[in-house]
């Protein structure tokens, strides 16, 4: 998840959040279940594919995940959770394939890996833009998401926006391969003098001990991370300008190009899921709010 950072604009991450300490176990189990499970068998050349049905054959689906909370991850109990794969048991089950399987592996290696065939879809969280549509096609979002800045209690500089980190010469720090770098770019920031950082947690250390101003990263995150801080506070949720304009991200699940009958069968009940209000509850236990519901479309989000 930008975006997280789930959730890179670049062809790696998104985005969003990023890399726990979980992600050793997570690669490790992911290790373990390639082991005990063929690979996907090869693409179909029937118009729009025939993975459904395979899928449905099988009775399992493989996830890439990245082990991003709360986009995909292993909990500590080794169980596959996170908004990604919450929903995608949901939406596979009413297509008839009942049970989902997790592989794990580096954000920037899930589209890879998804065309190279090492699992079926993408349950990431991850972040839908142009570039990454010449590589994959996407379902429509199931969330979408602004950002937002961790900052000393008070928001001494008063800071809001990139604009204002411009403005102010704040020390500002965002997540490797975050789109927030890209964000802080556009608004003038000089890329060099950003503080790049492992993740959100790495962020807010960074503003506490007060060797940056600001961090950027998702709105979800950043509010999610400061809980605790008693030193720390998330601003409020913007819209980043992309070409002068307000940009709202959201995040998808990925499909590889070939597989059109799949993505509009996950498409038919994702919009029955979020018209019913059951998408919401689904995501809701990671830290979205309603707020973070969406109608935006692939297509928008791709630039067609």
């Amino acid at each position: 998840m930008a975006p997280p950072n789930r959730h890179v604009r670049q062809n790696a991450r998104i985005p969003r959040p990023t890399r726990r300490s979980l992600l050793a176990g997570v690669a490790a189990l992911g290790a373990v279940g390639a082991t005990g499970c063929s690979r996907v068998a090869t693409a179909s050349s029937a118009p729009g594919g025939d993975l459904l049905e395979r899928l449905r054959a099988q009775g399992v689906v493989r996830l890439g995940i990245a082990g991003e909370i709360p986009f995909g991850y292993i909990d500590r109990d080794g169980h596959l959770t996170g908004e990604a794969p919450e929903l995608a048991k949901a939406i596979f089950k009413r297509l008839g394939v009942d049970k989902v399987q997790p592989v794990p592996t580096e954000f920037g290696s899930l589209i890879p890996g998804l065309n190279s065939q090492q699992f079926d879809v993408v349950a990431a969280g991850m972040y839908v833009n142009p570039e990454r549509c010449e590589q994959v096609i996407f379902a429509d979002p199931d969330y979408q998401m602004l950002d937002s800045f961790i900052v000393r209690k008070g928001n001494p500089k008063d800071l809001h926006n990139y604009q204002d980190v411009v403005e102010k010469k704040a020390r500002f720090a965002t997540g490797t391969g975050y789109a927030e770098i890209e964000y802080a770019v556009e608004a003038g920031y000089k890329e060099s003098d950003i503080l790049i950082v492992p993740d959100q947690v790495a962020g807010l250390n960074a503003v506490e001990a007060g060797r940056v101003d600001v961090f950027a990263g998702t709105a979800l995150t950043t509010r999610e991370v400061v809980k605790k801080s008693s030193k720390a506070e998330a601003t409020k949720p913007f819209a980043p300008l992309v070409d002068g304009k307000p940009h709202v991200d959201g995040g998808a699940f990925a499909f590889r190009l070939t597989e059109t009958r799949l993505r509009d069968a996950f498409n038919v009940e994702l919009r029955r899921l979020k018209k019913s209000g059951e998408l919401f509850r689904i995501l809701k236990p990671f830290g979205f709010t309603e707020a973070e519901m969406t109608d935006l479309t692939a297509k928008e989000l791709c630039g067609g």
